[in-house]
């Protein structure tokens, strides 16, 4: 009686289909009732010749399906049509109720859910291994095998694929997608979906979707179809006819989608149309009560003639693959019970039954519907060859175990990080940016950050330190918080939420008013790490001035939206959903592009990681020879961070760790990154010429042999100066000990220079210095000898042609607008001491452990800040120092000198009196130089006796920072261990190999 029922039914459903369906006139689409013409309707050819195909059939194919049918019972030819659930976290109950499944009841499909990819992958040689026709494996995979498995890698969802304008990427995405399935034995990746989520509180779909713009979600699924099935893996589009306008999950109950035939085919069914013109491979069938195609109540699509087989197949032509949706959802499981369940979505036209409730019972029912002639021996065959044609097309037919060696590594290539980059970088989506208020060009300006949200942006706040001082600000009072805000230019408020798709992502009602206060008396950067649908519960943006979605909370997404902030990327996204009135569909500014340093993967700017990984061994190689306790090591190309680590401690007992934000005293790096610039500027405004003599620079020097000095010939360490005179050794009594006569121990009248703790020097002991220097003699033989009196002089020509003092010119002139705020003479005016690596422990001059005070004698006999050493800095600062000599003058869409100046100051004048060197900068690349001798003629850079290096290679376009401090614990017989064991030179040379050619 049943059975009759389902037969009178699917003619009821037939003929409603007939009377109620869109009708074509004059290949415009009316509603048969009403004439009215539909917009934006596109009729599809019905030559199957035309669409596009990844997989065609040949006569081999149809000569092995046929050959493998003929031979099959009816059991095996039943078991065909079933893919059923498997796990691979799960005990041995689960494994011998699956190989149960295979043996006794031939299903012919597995689709693995939960678990780890090497589990897996055992499994799936398990079950293949007791399947006499090959299994087709699938797995429910939307954004990456992570959504199931663990140990490998995540890609962003749907929705924030949809913001992205480039297809390509999408396709890329798609393709290793298809190569992961591939290593692990997955020929069904049950995806793309193609529903349009016009409804935002649609339960189910929502990030899973590309978003509501029909052309746009066919546009990415297209792109991510064509990089899996173009890679040999199938692609099942779903949840047809279209969930994405429901409030109902169909895992839990039977969703109704009230829409009528002309709706339908103007939205849900347009991705489908142009799937299928592109050569999708299989669709799965939602359970949906859709009464505009199904004139039976609550008959779910997944068991409606009308649905699968009259609208599917015959309207739209669709001839692949047909899988139902999980059949124990509530969906379809509340329709009928396990046997006549499968019976009724059999006769609708499906081909694969998806996670059967009760297979041994559906089987059964099945035979039976067989043998009574309800499932015709037409009916049975047309899917089960239709599935064996299908795995002829995996390869099925000359099947081979996976390989289990190196699964882990295979499915986490460190390419997908750079992939990842890319994807964010065309993601991310601007707004709003009132008064231009993005990118922050001004980093001199005080800036505050507020965290939102329940979930993790350490990533985000780091990075955004990276590029200026920014201040975490923290109150559970809103009106002291507001109250503190009024100190600051700026407040960067970011709303992080956890990454899962169906986690809800709302602000709470006490973070929506402290966010309406909170804008409505500063200038705010909203920034959301959640899906767009959050910003729906904010009713007015007015006083929002800056407003980025960056739409999921991951470490990479964070990095790439904080380098948005301020410039390093433009913004690219556009919006894949409308956000009330707000916002609409497509929706997205850009935004300026500034010259400043960003974050990549190597393998965006052609570097090898594989390659660059082998620095970590270099630098413990020179950890454990105590060649330095620890240092930290900044690769950057084509103004792209690519490599940032530290490593050891700052000291050998394993005390604190380097950090990528510890200071060190980078030495005579100072001179190239604070007294240089400065003079470099002076040259841009013709206060100085390559021959202005030293007596025109500084009158002091007139009447001493050094008056004729001039400026070139100064900076070439080509005028015959001393190398160094230990000054600090005159200030010493008979002890060794600081000479009461020249130094305090506390700060008092005319001793108020400070050396280091508890030592204060004569604030007249400058003089001292200045007189020695010009009295020193000068060699007879001009030849090349590099000179720590060069900066010194200069420091003292640059205070007195501009009033100020040097540490104050860098800071002005340089750091604060570079965003260099870990750069600075004296740190511990700023930074805790724990926060800067100790340099000696000096038993010969202040007898005590160097921390925070210059390791140069003379400089800290300056009181910390000299021409020579003095500055403190971390790798990340003094990059953008070297990033702005690589663009010749230019960072931030600031001039800070003229690219004539900087190549002035980056030629050689002397080479042919074997002068490798610039003005003020080292160019030796030879044997002799501190450089690998791989690099180009027209690199430059400096060294730092602390155990430092900084080069720029502009043929490259690589920037390499190393900071160590090789002189702890002492440097007394010093053997630069560091030098001689070529460190700074091997970590060079495999930046070099490290280019992709």
């Amino acid at each position: 009686m049943k059975d009759y029922i389902i037969k009178i039914s699917l003619c009821a459903s037939f003929l409603f289909l007939i009377t109620n369906c869109a009708v074509k006139k004059n290949n415009t689409v009316t509603d048969s009732k009403k004439d009215i013409p539909l917009k934006d309707t596109i009729v599809y050819k019905e030559d199957k010749s035309e669409k596009k195909t990844f997989f065609k059939d040949s006569d081999k194919e149809t000569a092995w399906v046929d050959s493998i049918y003929s031979k099959m019972p009816l059991r095996e030819k039943v078991g065909q049509l079933f893919m059923v659930s498997a796990y691979s976290n799960k005990d041995s109950i689960h494994v011998n109720q699956v190989s149960k499944l295979i043996e006794e009841y031939k299903v012919g499909s597995v689709i693995f859910f939960q678990g780890g990819p090497v589990r897996q992958a055992k499994l799936t040689n398990l079950y293949q291994s007791k399947a006499k026709v090959p299994l087709f494996v699938g797995i429910d995979a939307e954004w990456g095998l992570a959504m199931r498995l663990d140990s490998t890698y995540r890609y962003p969802w749907n929705m924030t694929l949809g913001a992205i304008q480039d297809l390509k990427l999408i396709e890329k995405v798609g393709r290793n997608m298809a190569n992961e399935n591939k290593r692990i034995g997955v020929h069904f990746n049950f995806a793309p979906v193609l529903d349009i989520n016009t409804n935002p509180k649609n339960p189910i779909i929502g990030n899973r979707s590309f978003g509501e713009d029909k052309v746009n979600v066919s546009e990415k699924a297209i792109a991510l179809m064509n990089g899996i099935q173009g890679n040999g893996v199938f692609c099942t589009g779903k949840h047809f006819p279209g969930h994405g306008d429901t409030a109902t999950d169909s895992h839990h109950a039977l969703p109704t989608v009230n829409f009528s035939k002309e709706r339908l085919d103007l939205v849900e069914l347009y991705p489908y149309k142009r799937m299928f013109d592109e050569g999708l491979v299989s669709v799965m069938v939602a359970h949906l009560n859709i009464p505009s195609l199904e004139p039976i109540p609550n008959l779910p699509s997944s068991a409606s003639y009308n649905v699968v087989t009259n609208l599917l197949q015959k309207e739209l032509g669709f001839d692949g693959l047909i899988f139902t949706d999980g059949l124990a959802m509530k969906g379809a499981a509340n329709f009928k019970g396990p046997g006549d369940l499968e019976i009724a979505v059999l006769l609708a036209g499906n081909d694969i039954l998806l996670c059967p409730e009760n297979v041994p019972v559906a089987v059964q029912k099945l035979e039976e519907a067989y043998n009574n002639n309800i499932i015709t021996e037409e009916r049975l065959a047309h899917s089960v060859k239709k599935i064996l044609h299908y795995k002829y097309k995996a390869g099925l037919n000359h099947y081979k175990p996976i390989d289990m060696a190196n699964i882990y590594n295979d499915l986490n290539p460190p390419q997908n990080d750079a992939l990842h980059y890319q994807l964010y970088e065309n993601a991310v989506t601007v707004l709003k940016n009132e008064k231009e208020i993005l990118p922050i060009k001004e980093l001199d300006q005080k800036i505050a950050y507020i965290k939102l949200g329940d979930d993790t942006n350490s990533a985000f706040i780091s990075t955004l330190k990276k590029y200026t001082e920014i201040t975490e600000v923290k109150d559970t009072n809103l009106d002291s918080l507001n109250k503190e805000l009024k100190k600051f230019d700026k407040v960067i408020i970011s709303f992080h939420k956890v990454n899962k798709p169906w986690e809800k992502q709302e602000f709470t009602l006490t973070e929506m008013l402290w966010l309406k206060e909170i804008a409505k008396h500063n200038k705010v950067i909203l920034d959301v790490f959640a899906k767009p649908y959050s910003l729906l519960s904010i009713t007015d943006f007015d006083d929002i001035e800056g407003l980025v979605v960056s739409y999921q909370n991951s470490d990479i997404s964070q990095v790439v939206s904080a380098e948005l902030l301020f410039g390093a990327i433009d913004a690219k996204g556009k919006l894949p959903v409308s956000i009330n009135n707000s916002f609409k569909v497509n929706d997205g500014l850009t935004t300026e592009k500034l010259n400043r340093l960003a974050f990549t993967a190597p393998e965006n700017v052609n570097m090898n990681p594989a390659i660059l990984s082998k620095i970590d061994a270099v630098a413990q190689k020179a950890i454990d020879g105590k060649m330095a306790p620890g240092m930290q090591v900044l690769v950057a190309r084509k103004g792209n961070v690519i490599f940032q680590k530290s490593y050891g401690s700052q000291t050998y007992d394993n005390g604190r760790k380097v950090t990528n934000t510890d200071l060190y005293d980078v030495a005579s790096i100072s001179k190239m990154i604070s007294t240089l610039p400065n003079v470099m500027q002076l040259y841009d405004k013709n206060k100085v010429t390559l021959d202005t003599k030293l007596k025109d620079m500084l009158p002091f020097f007139a009447k001493t042999n050094k008056e004729n000095i001039i400026f070139k010939d100064l900076l070439n360490h080509y005028a015959g100066l001393q190398a160094w005179i230990p000054f600090y050794k005159a200030t010493l009594d008979s002890n060794t000990n600081p000479s009461e006569k020249y130094y305090r121990k506390t700060a008092e009248n005319g001793f108020t220079t400070k050396v280091a703790d508890n030592l204060y020097i004569r604030n007249d002991y400058h003089d001292t210095i200045m007189k020695i220097i010009a009295d020193s003699p000068v060699s007879p033989k001009i030849e090349y000898k590099y000179s720590d009196f060069t900066f010194i002089i200069l420091k003292e020509y640059l205070e007195r042609k501009t009033h100020k003092k040097l540490e104050d010119l860098s800071k002005e002139n340089f750091y604060s607008t570079l965003g260099m705020n870990y750069t600075l003479y004296n740190p511990l005016d700023k930074f805790e001491k724990n926060s800067i690596a100790p340099t000696e422990i000096d038993n010969y001059f202040r007898h005590q452990t160097i921390q925070g005070y210059v390791h140069d004698m003379a400089a800290a006999m300056e009181g910390g800040a000299a021409g020579h050493a003095g500055i403190f800095s971390n790798a990340m600062d003094v990059a953008k120092m070297m990033q702005l000599f690589l663009q010749k003058g230019n960072y931030g869409g600031i001039e800070y000198f003229s690219p004539q100046t900087f190549d002035a100051f980056n030629t050689c004048y002397y080479k042919d009196k074997g002068v490798l060197r610039g003005l003020g900068f080292d160019k030796r690349i030879g044997k002799d130089g501190p450089t690998c001798g791989c690099v180009s003629e027209s690199s430059f850079g400096h060294t730092g006796f602390t155990g430092n290096m900084a080069w720029v290679d502009p043929e490259t376009e690589i920037v390499y920072v190393f900071l160590s401090n090789r002189t702890y614990p002492e440097v007394v017989n010093d053997e630069n261990k560091l030098a001689k064991g070529k460190i700074r030179e091997e970590i060079q040379k495999i930046i070099q190999e490290a280019i992709i050619k």
